[in-house]
């Protein structure tokens, strides 16, 4: 299996014949072993030139860039190779199909709520105190069923999210991180710090994962297509950030793994710092690689894998083949 390979120190990535390496700031060198590399993550200031370039889009390799507060900031994508435009045809017929276009949306949002119920149930079992959370989020889900909008279906997104958050410092039971609702750009405490960082790095995921797919990641259903450069990786994500982050930050800070040494003050706000980072990019790395019993496979199957099943379910139905449900967790 391939790797993602995680860069974080400020320098330049070269080219020499047919290898690839990182150069630091001192002059010390890292290879990338090319042929095992899926996508390259740079959270520092790295430069490059066009026979870098040219080499990882002939390795078709897609390199992820972040900004200073961890922020998704864009991702060097190589020619699509298997894009087809029947396809791309096919996306934009059911974008501007209004009915077509919010019936996918809705799709996204329920199953990302589902899974937010999911874990809120889990930790239920475990007496934490999130009844409240649970029902009032089992009523808007009903209430989503009802909506004929795009912004009347994020709306009730909205309000989803914004309960759900509620129930964190119940699931987290720390003294030491305490939540207090979403804050962004920059994030102004731990857990937005790393709210934010797990989802760029689920953005990316699932931008790499439509690499290996006909589809184009420039049309999406929710979040609107317009001059961003792209947009079904956000609507994809969003089933994902409760499954694989949400859940990556609970077991850490549960578990002791992450503590408040791990994240520096920046500017106006919190991010973490190198070591919280390597730990954090450690954590999710493994979540990726686990399995689960695939209920509709009957085989395991990766965290990593199930982005790209998601991919193949939206395909078939474009194409009209089998009617598309967002992945929920089956436990």
């Amino acid at each position: 299996m391939k790797q993602s390979m995680y860069i974080f120190s400020n320098g330049r990535l070269k080219r020499k014949d047919n290898t690839l390496f990182f150069e630091d700031a001192d002059g010390v060198r890292k290879f990338i072993p090319i042929e095992n590399t899926k996508e390259i993550f740079a959270f520092g200031e790295i430069e490059l030139n066009t026979k870098v370039l040219n080499f990882l889009a002939q390795k078709e390799i897609i390199l992820h860039y972040f900004n200073y507060y961890d922020y998704y900031a864009g991702s060097i994508y190589p020619r699509e190779h298997y894009n087809s435009g029947f396809m791309i045809l096919k996306q934009a017929e059911f974008y501007m199909d209004s009915k077509k276009r919010v019936f996918i949306a809705k799709k996204f949002i329920e199953g990302a709520a589902e899974n937010c119920l999911k874990i809120l149930k889990y930790y239920g079992r475990r007496d934490k105190p999130l009844e409240h959370q649970i029902t009032e989020i089992e009523h808007l889900i009903s209430v989503l069923e009802k909506q004929t909008s795009i912004n009347e279906s994020m709306a009730i997104e909205g309000q989803i999210k914004q309960v759900y958050y509620q129930g964190f410092n119940a699931i987290m039971g720390s003294d030491e991180f305490k939540f207090n609702g979403r804050n962004r750009r920059p994030p102004k405490d731990s857990i937005n710090a790393l709210i934010s960082f797990s989802n760029s790095l689920i953005y990316t995921f699932c931008l790499s994962e439509i690499y290996q797919t006909h589809l184009d990641p420039r049309i999406g259903y929710l979040h609107t297509t317009n001059f961003r450069r792209f947009t079904l990786n956000l609507d994809i994500a969003e089933i994902f950030k409760p499954v694989i982050g949400d859940r990556t930050i609970f077991a850490m800070i549960n578990k002791g793994i992450i503590t408040h040494a791990d994240f520096e003050k920046a500017l106006n706000g919190i991010v973490l710092n190198d070591k919280g980072r390597k730990k954090f990019l450690s954590y999710i790395d493994e979540r990726l690689k686990q399995t689960i019993n695939h209920s509709t496979l009957k085989k395991q199957v990766s965290y990593r894998r199930l982005m790209r099943l998601e991919m193949y379910k939206l395909e078939k139905h474009l194409m009209g083949e089998k009617e598309y449900n967002a992945f929920v967790m089956d436990w």
